[in-house]
């Protein structure tokens, strides 16, 4: 008889989950020293492209989740500045801090009957990444993340507004 999907999908992730762990504890493993020496302190773990933080700035040449801490600081300084910003000042600061304007996208402040939005969202696009941002009293405060870009080469899904001024 065969398997229901939901089963086969749950072993699937399951066997997935089992091979990233495996792998974690491979890549954890010292390796044995070589030329006869002895290792007197591990040595620290070095990234071959630095992350950026709100002390290093911007790095557009690296991927967006390389940038969320920037990203991230930005926009907490915008919501201690304004615990009322809209989609414009996230959008201006983000711009000031240079990142590209022509790849963002935001969400309308007011909705279609003219009221005030729970919350705004927008967004940064960087290479297949997005930079993803939601301030408002609906979504809890301020939230970031990184999150793939869509098919259409955009970070929102539905109806964003022009960004005109």
């Amino acid at each position: 008889m065969a398997q229901p999907i939901g089963a086969t999908a749950a072993a699937l992730v399951g066997v997935l989950v089992a091979l990233v762990l495996s792998g974690c504890a491979v890549l954890s493993q010292p390796t044995a020293p070589t030329s006869g020496t002895t290792p007197s302190a591990a040595a620290p773990a070095v990234s071959e492209e630095p992350v950026a933080t709100e002390a290093s700035g911007l790095r557009p040449d690296l991927p967006a989740a390389e940038n969320l801490a920037f990203f991230d600081s930005v926009n907490a300084a915008v919501v201690a500045a304004n615990d009322s910003a809209g989609g414009r000042e996230f959008i201006d600061a983000l711009t000031a801090a240079g990142f590209d304007r022509s790849a963002m996208q935001v969400t309308a402040d007011r909705t279609t009957v003219d009221l005030q939005a729970g919350s705004v969202q927008f967004s940064v696009l960087m290479g297949d990444g997005c930079l993803v941002g939601q301030y408002g009293p609906a979504s809890g405060g301020y939230h970031g993340a990184v999150r793939p870009a869509l098919g259409t080469g955009g970070c929102l899904v539905g109806r964003t507004r022009p960004i005109d001024w």
